[in-house]
């Protein structure tokens, strides 16, 4: 894959690089996702039994409870969270739960990432300067 350069919005400020994981379904962090491991607990998810810690996670948006935005925010503080998120459209909950964990988040990227973006490329999110890395 050729690097390429996204431009996308900011939604909480920062920089992380590192490998993505993709998936096509909302997800809900309020018992979709183990704050003490990181790992997607929802058994009807496409990602389900994979660890999110440390990755950059893509999302098409969030969904669920408001409650969300602390897991979220404990994912954080157990250092179970994912370095980044990238959302197609970001809805308040996980806008929250990234602003309130410090977790850069991005959303509305010009291109169709669920697409491009495979399980395991690396990417650079740099929140601040609203652009999406491809290495």
């Amino acid at each position: 894959m050729q690097k390429q350069i996204i431009k996308c919005r900011k939604i909480s400020k920062g920089h992380a690089k590192g490998e993505v994981i993709v998936t096509k379904d909302s997800l809900s962090f309020l018992g979709g996702v183990d704050p003490k491991t990181g790992i997607i607990i929802d058994s009807h998810h496409e990602l389900y039994g994979k660890k999110i810690s440390g990755k950059i996670l893509v999302i098409p948006s969030g969904k669920g409870s408001t409650v969300g935005s602390y897991v979220i925010f404990q994912m954080a503080k157990n250092k179970t969270a994912p370095s980044a998120i990238i959302s197609l459209k970001a809805e308040p909950i996980i806008a929250t739960g990234a602003i309130m964990a410090g977790i850069p988040m991005v959303d509305q990227p010009d291109a169709d990432i669920l697409n491009i973006l495979k399980e395991g490329n690396i990417v650079e999110v740099d929140a601040d300067s609203c652009i999406i890395k491809i290495n």
